[in-house]
C-alpha cells in the first residue's frame, strides 16, 4: 500500500500511508487510537475505497470494491469487534457465503467435519460445531472468527487486537497458530496495544501517527520500547500506574456489600465488599466468572441466590434501573454492543445516565446535555473533539472514554469497570489509570476486572482472585505479584 489517502466529512483519516507486507512475516501495525490503523485495514479489506494512493497485491495493482473482492484475492480480516452472526451456528458462521452444497442442498455433514478439523487445528476441539455463536464466550467467538479466516485459504490475515479477550494460555495457542501460518508462507498483519506481544510474535513494525506513516519495517524485537512509544505519541510516555496513597489509611464507609452471590453455571458463593475510595480488582482466567459477577451486581443478570446491598439499600435482582438510581455505573467489556448507541451523537451517549437531571417537566435540555458532554469529553481528551459526531466514527479507545464520561456526569458512587483499557493505546492507558485513581481519591468506589494481571496489581488496593466460579483469594494487592496471581488462577490454592 503506497500513499493511501482517505477522507471523511471534516477529517482526513489517512494522509499518505505506506504499508509493505511480505509473505511469511508477522507485520505489526502500531499507533494511538485515532492514528488511522482501523481505516487502513478497512481499505485493505475492501470495506473503504481510498481517495488516493495505490494497492499492489502479489505484484499487481488492485482495486478492491468490496470485502468479498479482497477475500477472493486471499485477504481475510478479523476485526476487533467481531462480525459474526449470533443466531447462526459455529459451522454456518465459518462457512458463511461458501457452504458445502450438492444439487442445491447444503452438505451439513461435510461442513461440520470441516469445522471440527479447523477447531482442532486451532487447539479448541471443545467448541461445538452446531452451537449458536451468540451462546459462546467472547474468547470462543474470537476462535470462530479465526477459523473462518483459515477456511478462506487466505494468503494474508489481518488481526485487529486478537488477544484482547483471550487468557494467557489462549494467547500462547494463538501465537502457535500464527507461527504455523507464517511457516506456510501466509502473511499476518497484527494490531495490538500490548507491546510485549509485539516483541514475542512480531517480525517488523510500522507505526502510524495522525494518519501518517512515521516509521516502517522497524525490527520488532530490537527497537526499544521508548522509541516505539515516542513515535506513536510524539512524546516520551512512562507506562506507569499512579501511586497509591502512602501508608495505612482509613477506608470510607462500605458502599457495596455482596454476600453469597451465585449465578447458576457461572459462579457461586461470592462475597466481598467495596469501600468508598477503594479500588478492588478481580483477576482470573477468561471463563472464571469475573464478568458475570460484575453484570449480576449491576442487575444485567438475574442472580440465582445471594444479596447485593448498596449503601445499606438492598438491590433487587435483575433490575438495572434500580442499581443506577443507587449510584452504580458499568463500563462493560463489549462497549459497541452493550454500552453505546453507535448511530447517536457523543453528547447523547454521554448524557444517557443523566437524563432525569438534564430534563424538566419531561423535556430534555439539549443545550445543557451538549455543554456538559463537551466539558467532560474535553477533560478526557476524546479525539476527534466535538460532541455532535456519531459515536461510531470514534476509534475504540475514544469510544471507551465516552462510556467513562457518561458515568462521570451521573451521580455515580460505585463504578464497575470490565476490561477498561481493552483496545486502548499505550499513551491513553496512563491517562485512564490516572483518572481511575482520581475517582477513588475523590471517594468513589471502583470494582475492576482485567485480564492483564499487571493492570490489576498496579491499580487495585485489594485483589480478588477467581477460579472456576469461586473466589480463591481476597487480600491487599501489595501482598501479591504476577507469578503468585497466576499460580492462584491456575491452581486455586489459598495463601
Amino acid at each position: 500500500m503506497h500513499g493511501i489517502v482517505k477522507d471523511f466529512p471534516g477529517v482526513r483519516a489517512l494522509d499518505g500511508v505506506d504499508l509493505d507486507v511480505r509473505a511469511g512475516e508477522v507485520h505489526c501495525l502500531l499507533g494511538q487510537n485515532g492514528a488511522g490503523k482501523s481505516t487502513l485495514i478497512k481499505v485493505l479489506a475492501g470495506a473503504h475505497r481510498p481517495d488516493g494512493g495505490t494497492v499492489h497485491w502479489q505484484g499487481e495493482e488492485v482495486d478492491f470494491t468490496s470485502p468479498s473482492a479482497a477475500l477472493k484475492h486471499g485477504i481475510a480480516t478479523i476485526y476487533q469487534e467481531l462480525d459474526l452472526v449470533p443466531g447462526l451456528t459455529v459451522s454456518d458462521n465459518i462457512h458463511l457465503g461458501r457452504w458445502e452444497s450438492s444439487a442445491g442442498f447444503v452438505r451439513r455433514g461435510a461442513q461440520h467435519a470441516a469445522t471440527r478439523d479447523l477447531l482442532r487445528r486451532l487447539g479448541h476441539p471443545e467448541i461445538p460445531a452446531q452451537r449458536e455463536v451468540g451462546r459462546l464466550s467472547a474468547a470462543q467467538q474470537q476462535i470462530v472468527s479465526l477459523a473462518r479466516a483459515l477456511a478462506q485459504d487466505a494468503r494474508l490475515i489481518v488481526m485487529d487486537e486478537p488477544s484482547a479477550v483471550l487468557a494467557h494460555d489462549e494467547v500462547d495457542n494463538l501465537f502457535r497458530v500464527i507461527r504455523d501460518l507464517t511457516a506456510a508462507g501466509v502473511a499476518v498483519v497484527y494490531i495490538s496495544h500490548r507491546l510485549e506481544e509485539i516483541r514475542t510474535i512480531g517480525d517488523v513494525v510500522t507505526v502510524l501517527k495522525d494518519g501518517r506513516t512515521v516509521a516502517t519495517r522497524l525490527p520488532a524485537r530490537d527497537t526499544p520500547t521508548r522509541e516505539v512509544v515516542a513515535l506513536m505519541t510524539g512524546r516520551t510516555v512512562e507506562y506507569l500506574f499512579p501511586p497509591r496513597p502512602d501508608g495505612e489509611r482509613d477506608l470510607g464507609a462500605e458502599l457495596l456489600v455482596v454476600e453469597n452471590l451465585a449465578l447458576t453455571g457461572a459462579f457461586e458463593n461470592v462475597s466481598f465488599a467495596v469501600h468508598a475510595g477503594e479500588i478492588v480488582g478481580i483477576a482470573g482466567l477468561v471463563g472464571a466468572g469475573r464478568t458475570e459477577v460484575l453484570e449480576t451486581v449491576y442487575g444485567a443478570r438475574h442472580r440465582t441466590s445471594g444479596t447485593v446491598t448498596m449503601e445499606g439499600h438492598a438491590l433487587p435482582p435483575g433490575r438495572v434501573p434500580a442499581a443506577v438510581r443507587r449510584g452504580l455505573g458499568l463500563a462493560p467489556e463489549e462497549r459497541k454492543s452493550q454500552a453505546l448507541l453507535l448511530g447517536d451523537s457523543v453528547a447523547r451517549n454521554v448524557g444517557l445516565a443523566s437524563l432525569p437531571r438534564l430534563s424538566r417537566f419531561g423535556w430534555l435540555d439539549r443545550a445543557a446535555e451538549r455543554r456538559e458532554a463537551d466539558e467532560t469529553t474535553r477533560s478526557l481528551d476524546v479525539r476527534p473533539a466535538g460532541v455532535d459526531r456519531a459515536a461510531r466514527t470514534l476509534s475504540g479507545g475514544n469510544q471507551q472514554k465516552v462510556v467513562l464520561a457518561r458515568w462521570l456526569l451521573g451521580s455515580t458512587r460505585l463504578l464497575l469497570l470490565d476490561e477498561p483499557t481493552r483496545g486502548v493505546d499505550v499513551g491513553a492507558r496512563s491517562e485512564i489509570y490516572a483518572l481511575i485513581r482520581r475517582l477513588a481519591d475523590s471517594g468513589m468506589g471502583v470494582l475492576l476486572v482485567s485480564s492483564e494481571v499487571p493492570e490489576v496489581l498496579g491499580l487495585a488496593d485489594r485483589v480478588l482472585v477467581m477460579r472456576e466460579g469461586r473466589v480463591v483469594h481476597d487480600g491487599p494487592a501489595t501482598g501479591l505479584d504476577e507469578h503468585r496471581v497466576l499460580d492462584l488462577v491456575m491452581e486455586g490454592s489459598n495463601i
